[in-house]
C-alpha cells in the first residue's frame, strides 16, 4: 500500500477537506499514475452532497484525471512511466459481457466500476477519485493522452468531451446534417466544438439573449432563443439530430417538434424522470427517436482524446488551486465558470498533513 493525499467529503454537509489515505499495491495489470490535474464535474457534487443517494463517505471525488505513469504492474507492456495518461469515469468492469467485449464498458451488465463511489472487484474496497495526488488503476481502463493536447484541457475531455462526443459518432453526424445542442454549459460548449469538427451545421438553443455571442464564438452557426416562440417556430423541422445537455428537468416537447422526420433527440444530461409529459405524437407522427447516451467505452475514450489532438479542439476550463474547491463548488451551481473547472494538483502540496 501507498500513502495518498487529496481532498474528501465526509458528510453532505462538510464541504471538501484534506485527507490521507492509501492507494493498492500494483496488480500485475495495474499503472500508477501521479495526478497532474483533474477537472472538476457538476455529477462531483451530487455525490458529495448524496443528492442521489448511495455516497459513501469519506467520498475523494474526481473522474476527470490525467497525468504521468510512474509504475506499471508485471504485466503491462503498453505504458511505460513518464508516459502521458488519463482515467475517467471507470476503472473496471466485468470484461466478459457482450457490452464488455465490444469496448462500450459505460454499458457493462454487471454495472462498471465507477473512478469513485464504487467497490472494487477483487478486493470490495471503495474507490477514490482524482482529487487527489495519485491513483493506481488496471492498465485497460487508461488512456494515452496524445502530445498535441495541453494536459490541463484535457483533462474534461474524460467525461464531458467523450460524454458529448460519444453519442455523435454513434448516431453518425457526417457533413451537412444539422445538429441543435441545448445547454451552454461544459457539455453544450465542447457538443458545439464536436458538431462543428465533425462537419455539421450547429443551431445552439438557449433561453438567454446573453449567451448568443458565446454561442457564435464557440462556433455556432445559428442561435435560437428557446423562449421566443417565433424563433421556435422558424426552428420546426429544421434539424436532423439535437444534443440535449440540460441535468434538469425541462420541457422536451419544443425540441422535438425542431427535428424533421426521422430525427433524433439525444439526452446525455437528465437523469430524472421526464416533466412535462412528453407528447409521444411529437415522435410517432414523424418516426422521431427520443434517445440517451452515456459517457463512451474505452476505445472511444482514446478516440476522442486522438479526435481533439487532430482537430484543435479544446475545453475552455479555468484553473483552480483545490484549497479553493468548495467555493468552486458554489460557482458551478450558479453557472459561473466558463466552462470547467480544473484542479492543479500542484496546489495539493500545500494542504499536506
Amino acid at each position: 500500500m501507498s500513502e495518498a493525499h487529496g481532498y474528501a467529503a465526509r458528510s453532505p454537509e462538510s464541504g471538501l477537506a484534506p485527507i490521507n489515505f492509501e492507494r493498492r499495491d500494483l496488480r500485475a495489470d495495474d499503472v500508477a499514475i501521479e495526478i497532474d490535474y483533474c477537472g472538476v464535474c457538476h455529477t462531483d457534487i451530487h455525490f458529495v452532497q448524496n443528492d442521489w443517494g448511495g455516497t459513501i463517505y469519506p467520498v475523494v471525488p474526481g473522474h476527470e484525471i490525467v497525468g504521468r505513469v510512474t509504475a506499471v504492474g508485471s504485466s503491462v507492456s503498453n505504458f511505460q512511466p513518464g508516459d502521458r495518461v488519463g482515467v475517467g469515469c471507470m476503472v473496471d468492469s466485468c470484461r466478459e459481457c457482450s457490452a464488455c467485449e465490444q469496448g462500450l464498458e459505460q454499458y457493462c451488465q454487471e454495472g462498471p466500476v465507477v473512478t469513485y463511489n464504487g467497490h472494487d472487484r477483487h478486493d470490495g474496497s471503495v474507490t477514490f477519485g482524482g482529487y487527489s495526488d495519485s491513483i493506481v488503476v488496471s492498465d485497460r481502463f487508461v488512456v494515452r493522452v496524445p502530445d498535441q493536447l495541453d494536459m490541463a484541457q484535457a483533462a474534461p475531455l474524460l467525461c464531458a468531451g467523450i460524454t458529448t462526443y460519444s453519442p455523435l459518432r454513434h448516431y453518425g453526424v457526417k457533413p451537412g446534417h444539422k445538429v441543435g445542442v441545448v445547454g451552454m454549459g461544459g457539455l453544450g460548449h465542447m457538443g458545439i466544438k464536436f458538431a462543428k469538427a465533425l462537419g455539421a451545421e450547429v443551431t445552439m438553443f438557449t433561453r438567454s439573449e446573453s449567451k448568443a455571442g458565446e454561442a457564435r464564438r464557440q462556433g455556432a452557426d445559428h442561435v435560437v432563443i428557446s423562449t421566443d416562440e417565433d424563433q421556435m417556430a422558424n426552428a420546426a423541422g429544421t434539424l436532423d439530430f439535437i444534443l440535449d445537455t440540460v441535468p434538469v428537468q425541462h420541457d422536451l416537447n419544443p425540441y422535438l417538434q425542431a427535428l424533421t422526420y426521422d430525427g433524433t433527440h439525444i439526452l446525455v444530461g437528465l437523469l430524472e424522470p421526464v416533466d412535462p409529459p412528453l407528447q409521444a405524437g411529437a415522435l410517432v407522427t414523424q418516426r422521431r427517436v427520443l434517445a440517451g447516451s452515456l459517457i463512451g467505452g474505452m476505445p472511444e475514450t482514446q478516440e476522442v482524446l486522438d479526435f481533439c489532438a487532430e482537430h484543435g479542439v479544446t475545453c475552455d476550463i479555468e484553473m483552480l488551486d483545490i484549497n479553493n474547491i468548495n467555493d468552486a463548488y458554489e460557482r458551478v451551481k450558479r453557472g459561473d465558470v466558463k466552462y470547467r473547472f480544473v484542479i492543479d494538483m500542484a496546489t495539493l502540496k500545500s494542504t499536506a498533513t
